[in-house]
């Protein structure tokens, strides 16, 4: 079974940046498409960012230019920055492969924004 553990979240200003970390316990994670969710308050989990094993990018059309996703194999990571944050990314954020089979969801980290 794969635990994930997503961290680095918090409360913050419309404007501040904020790097998400989620770590997967998975042998084979240099081997698996990760991606990152968001899921606010009412609505549906939405994906936001993809990384595949070679480190090709993709991104929500919401997060194309402020979100950049990346990983590190040896630490069996997957990051997520955000930047100039707005209050309409305030969500619980997940990390998961990127399949349409997923592992068990972690915890998240929660990001809120507000002035």
């Amino acid at each position: 079974q794969v635990h994930l553990v997503e961290s680095g979240g918090g409360l913050v200003q419309p404007g501040d940046s904020l790097r998400l970390s989620c770590y997967a316990s998975a042998s084979l994670f240099s081997y698996t498409n990760m991606a990152w969710y968001r899921q606010a308050p009412g609505k549906q989990r939405e994906l936001v960012a993809a990384i595949n094993t070679a480190g090709t990018t993709t991104y929500a059309d919401s997060t194309q230019g402020r979100f950049f996703i990346s990983r590190d194999n040896a630490k069996r990571t997957v990051y997520l920055q955000i930047n100039n944050l707005k209050s309409e990314d305030t969500a619980r954020y997940y990390c998961n492969i990127h399949a349409a089979a997923q592992w068990d969801w972690g915890q998240g980290t929660q990001v809120t924004v507000s002035s």
